[in-house]
């Protein structure tokens, strides 16, 4: 199956009529979507570290600490980003490690909002340059987080049709041992 995006998983069509496809074409559903959440599942975190970072700086100056160096930020990185590690909830096991491909898209807008540069200068940068940036960050992450709870929900339909053949007796463990 080529590379899906989030619009296509997204689209009604997707998770209908799922009764009337071979299990195999339900798998695959299945698998494309899981490895799009993946993609997203990355990108939300690069959001997230990069909104740790500057929150963390707002807090620094409304602490009214001094300034920091880049190499007391970077001292200060492992602190800063392991206050939000574990999301709410159970969560969901992947079966995949690398988010392969990612949404160049979504990465330029990131990139756009929180350039490695302006994350670099964080500290020099004027008060209101670093509020555009936190706002613009937690904008993308709202975006990232909402696409994937939807798609969640596809991917909770594809399993539940999976589960329903192995309960009802259309699909066999034994096909999978062959």
């Amino acid at each position: 199956m080529a590379r899906l995006n989030v619009e296509e998983i997204l689209a009604p069509e997707y998770a209908e009529g799922l009764a009337a496809l071979p299990l195999a074409d339900v798998r695959a559903r299945r698998d494309g979507a899981t490895e799009v959440e993946t993609g997203l599942s990355y990108l939300r975190r690069l959001v997230q570290g990069r909104l740790d970072i500057v929150l963390a700086e707002r807090q620094r100056r409304s602490s009214g600490d001094p300034p920091e160096d880049l190499a007391h930020l970077v001292d200060r990185l492992p602190e800063i980003l392991s206050d939000h590690v574990h999301a709410p909830g159970l969560g969901r096991l992947t079966t995949i490690i690398a988010p392969g491909e990612i949404d160049s898209e979504l990465l330029a807008r990131i990139e756009a909002v929180a350039s490695t540069q302006s994350m670099s200068r964080l500290p020099e940068l004027p008060d209101d340059q670093v509020e555009t940036i936190c706002g613009g960050l937690e904008a993308v992450e709202r975006e990232v987080s909402g696409q994937r709870r939807a798609l969640h929900e596809v991917l909770d339909a594809l399993q539940e049709e999976i589960v329903r053949r192995y309960k009802s007796g259309e699909a066999s463990v034994d096909h999978l041992l062959e």
